[in-house]
């Protein structure tokens, strides 16, 4: 199958999505309560794992991502459903994610096993940078698994394969997608997260819960509107 008139990106949808988000607030509901939950993990974590010598850093690492990446996968649905002019409420689309749970969070495990397989790789080959390449190759392609998982209703390596041909169909749109995620998940974080430092362990913990869910609620527009113009309206 082609797609009809080539590759586009859908700029508008990065300005929307503040629209939509003060037009439809529970939105925020699934990342905030991620964040709330990661926020808590990093409270508790060094009590934990401290006494052992950090044993168990990487499982929680783990489990606070999966969270994040269902919650993301909630809060893809219903952008989704707000962007197509669809029923927009919370209760719709948290009946929708629980249906797909099970096929979101293997999507989710899946995404984590290739980004880990892939750093796995460049360290046996001894070579930091390309270890870093392979990650951020991985990272690139598998960034449409969660709306393949959770528009698509494609579970585990069916939405790994999903998000790779996405992301072939429309590289330039995954690009930008890719670029502005980085910029306000990594970058916009830190810089966020060195200011409320000052303050203290609890503001800077809620601050940047506070921003993660902000942050996350956001992209899910972006997101949502890249796989689904990109997989579906795109083909014939």
């Amino acid at each position: 199958m082609q797609r009809r008139g080539g590759p586009s990106v859908n700029m508008a949808i990065y300005g929307q999505a503040f629209m939509y988000l003060a037009r439809n607030p529970s939105i925020f509901a699934l990342p905030l309560l991620a964040a709330v939950i990661d926020m808590f993990v990093a409270y508790w974590q060094t009590a934990v794992t401290d006494p052992v010598g950090g044993l168990g850093t990487s499982l929680f690492g783990f489990v606070v991502q999966l969270v994040y990446l269902f919650a993301f996968g909630g809060a893809v649905i219903q952008a989704n459903n707000i962007a197509r002019g669809y029923r927009a409420g919370f209760d719709d689309a948290w009946e929708e994610t629980r249906r797909k749970a099970g096929g979101i969070l293997l999507a989710a495990i899946g995404f984590q096993f290739v980004v880990f397989a892939a750093a796995y790789v460049g360290g046996l080959l001894g070579s930091g940078i390309l270890q870093l390449g392979l990650q951020l190759i991985a990272y690139f392609f598998m960034i449409l698994t969660i709306p393949a998982a959770a528009i698509g209703g494609l579970p585990g390596g069916l939405a790994l394969s999903g998000s790779i041909r996405a992301v072939r169909s429309n590289t330039l749109a995954c690009v930008i997608l890719a670029v502005i995620f980085v910029a306000l998940w990594v970058f916009a974080y830190n810089y966020v997260g060195e200011a409320l430092q000052v303050y203290g362990q609890i503001p800077y913990l809620i601050g940047t819960a506070v921003f993660r869910a902000i942050v996350l609620a956001y992209l899910a527009f972006p997101f949502a509107v890249t796989y689904d113009e990109t997989a579906f309206r795109g083909y014939r």
